[in-house]
């Protein structure tokens, strides 16, 4: 999709059908907190960072599943699926999550957790056809954060190295998202990801890549960071642990260029499908 001020996450058509029906109902819910005082016992309760996680390895192949999972192509050493998948045996796999909307026809599973304007109305990212949720206020946040850490849990379980939450920068799709509501859920992720072992990435949104150790992220998964000239923020801040996916060849050429001996760079067609789609497209530098 066209680019904006930030490189937009690539998702797949068929996730709001098939992978949505793997979704888990939403619990019952209480009434929301807005204390920072809330956020802090929240953050508090969550598991502690395990001693160590395991990063992406450096300048290894990769190639970008998360629309379909199949077999990696020779070379490859870093997959990401959806965490509905499971893992490409003997790789190191980093496990997909929307973490920020909801997906397709989902909505009616996360009842009061969705963002609504001051009309009451649902708000969309309208790109995407995703509402968006609500994490303005401590008690929100918490219980989004517990929904998205059962799938965190799940991938753990499964086997992944990594988790990739997606939708960090929808803060630039609505302004009743703050920049500071952003950073403050995906802790919560964080911290439930270290609690299982897990690494985390940051997904897009270069602005934020200065800010990584305070959100606790781990790596970058960064989107046409060659198309827009953002490769360099997340490869300073991570010390190259970083894994690129551009949609265009001359992002690519210009990812290549100047990270190619760097980073885990691949080019993929923008819905992400598999070998045998008229579609599919992978290139490497």
């Amino acid at each position: 999709m066209p680019h904006t001020s930030h490189p937009r996450s690539r998702r797949r058509a068929l996730l709001g059908t098939a992978a949505a029906a793997a979704l888990c109902p939403l619990l019952a819910c209480s009434t929301a907190d807005a204390s920072t005082t809330a956020d802090a016992n929240a953050t508090a309760r969550a598991p502690k960072a395990a001693a160590s996680v395991t990063l992406p390895p450096l300048h290894a192949g990769f190639d970008y599943q998360i629309g379909q999972p199949y077999t990696p192509p020779t070379g490859v050493g870093i997959v990401s699926r959806d965490h509905t998948a499971s893992p490409a045996t003997g790789l190191y796999n980093i496990c997909y999550v929307n973490a920020f909307q909801a997906q397709p026809g989902t909505e009616n599973e996360w009842g009061d957790l969705l963002l609504r304007d001051s009309k009451g109305k649902v708000v969309y990212d309208e790109d995407w056809g995703e509402a968006i949720l609500d994490i303005r206020t401590a008690d929100k946040r918490q219980r989004i954060a517990d929904r998205v850490g059962t799938w965190i849990d799940s991938c753990a379980t499964k086997g992944f190295k990594a988790v990739e939450p997606d939708n960090l920068d929808t803060f630039d799709r609505t302004s009743l998202i703050s920049k500071a509501n952003a950073k403050t859920f995906v802790k919560l992720l964080s911290d439930r990801a270290h609690g299982k072992g897990l690494a985390i990435g940051q997904k897009n949104t270069a602005e934020l890549a200065s800010a990584h150790k305070e959100m606790g992220l781990d790596f970058a998964v960064a989107e046409e960071c060659g198309q827009y000239d953002e490769c360099g923020d997340y490869a300073e801040a991570y010390d190259d642990h970083v894994v690129v996916i551009e949609y265009t060849k001359s992002g690519l050429d210009k990812a290549c260029s100047k990270f190619g001996s760097r980073l885990s760079i691949v080019m993929r067609d923008v819905d992400v499908t598999a070998p045998g789609s008229s579609g599919y497209v992978r290139k490497t530098c």
